[in-house]
């Protein structure tokens, strides 16, 4: 198993860099929060996955280390329940195009959005 040798959250980009020896990725942040390896994404076995909607614009709010083996990312929906062990993060670096792939994918057969959902009712046309 590799340690990373950084972990630096870029806020303007969203993008986490991970670098591994002399490979360095940027992932964003959207990518991670849709890939989370908790039980509420990934489920409890195999083919439990949920797909996360509406992440386009997610950002990370903290980064927290999880022993010497994994991080544990603050995402700015709430969502915090995923350990993203060093193996995981090198493939989600190295593969992300094809992850980014699946999930556009997914998103296109079951006709959901990356865009947040605006809650309609809270919305009041001005008097002017």
């Amino acid at each position: 198993m590799t340690t990373p040798s950084k972990i630096i959250y870029h806020k303007r980009s969203k993008a986490l860099e991970v670098g591994f020896g002399d490979a360095s990725y940027q992932i964003p942040a959207e990518l991670l929060r849709v890939y989370s390896p908790s039980a509420e994404v990934r489920g409890h076995g195999s083919g439990q996955r949920r797909l996360q909607t509406g992440k386009k614009h997610i950002g990370i709010q903290a980064i927290e280390p999880v022993g010497n083996y994994a991080i544990r990312i603050v995402f700015d929906d709430g969502h915090d329940s995923g350990l993203f062990a060093w193996e995981f993060l090198e493939e989600l670096g190295r593969d992300q195009e094809r992850f980014f792939t699946d999930y556009l994918d997914e998103m296109k057969t079951a006709n959901a959005s990356r865009l947040p959902t605006i809650p309609v009712g809270h919305w009041k046309p001005s008097n002017s």
